[in-house]
């Protein structure tokens, strides 16, 4: 169990492919307002979709549209330039910004029910989580009922790269973590992101 920097709502990670952009402020392709960053790399999501034969298509959701959905599971809730196929999220995102760059991250489920989610928050009775489920299927779709075929995590990886590389004029090199950074990371999980103080707090 993980709490999220960019906060947001459950999500149970399984049968998907996620991605994560992270980049300094003063990045061309990420400058501007929050809602100017997203439109930017949702451009880069859609093309990866299309690429797979999704499709997708991106609108900016209304805060009224969104402050009406009551729920604990993230694919319930519209987001802005959600990324959507006949009217069904099927990528969402989430981003934060700090002083010295900029997160965004998200996941694009490609099989299995959405429904196992329910199966692991609480709610008042079964009768609610019933609901919660019934009301998920009826907002939120997969890659393989979209296309009523299988798509592999390799598939899907592939058109997120060339897609990013295409669309946003990038160049993307495999890489692993350098010493010092896996370091900082062990340093970051044992003093904060596997306290209870991170991942139990209310808010």
């Amino acid at each position: 169990m993980v709490r999220r920097p960019t906060g947001g709502r459950a999500i149970l990670h399984t049968d998907e492919l996620t991605y994560s952009v992270i980049g300094p402020l003063d990045e061309p392709r990420l400058v501007g307002s929050v809602l100017e960053s997203y439109r930017c790399l949702a451009s880069a999501l859609l093309h990866a979709l299309h690429r797979l034969g999704i499709p997708a298509e991106s609108h900016a959701a209304t805060a009224k549209a969104e402050s009406t959905v009551k729920g604990p599971v993230c694919f319930e809730v519209p987001s802005s330039y959600e990324i959507t196929v006949g009217g069904k999220k099927l990528i969402g995102s989430a981003q934060a910004r700090r002083k010295d760059g900029l997160l965004q991250h998200g996941t694009f489920p490609l099989s299995g029910d959405l429904t196992r989610i329910t199966q692991v928050l609480v709610f008042p009775d079964e009768h609610a989580r019933q609901i919660a489920a019934t009301r998920l299927l009826a907002r939120a779709t997969t890659a393989e009922l979209v296309l009523n075929n299988p798509v592999s995590w390799e598939m899907a990886a592939e058109a997120f790269i060339a897609s990013f590389q295409e669309v946003l004029n990038l160049e993307l090199l495999p890489g692993d973590l350098l010493p010092q950074e896996i370091q900082h990371a062990e340093h970051l999980v044992s003093q904060k992101f596997n306290h209870p103080s991170w991942i139990e707090r209310a808010s």
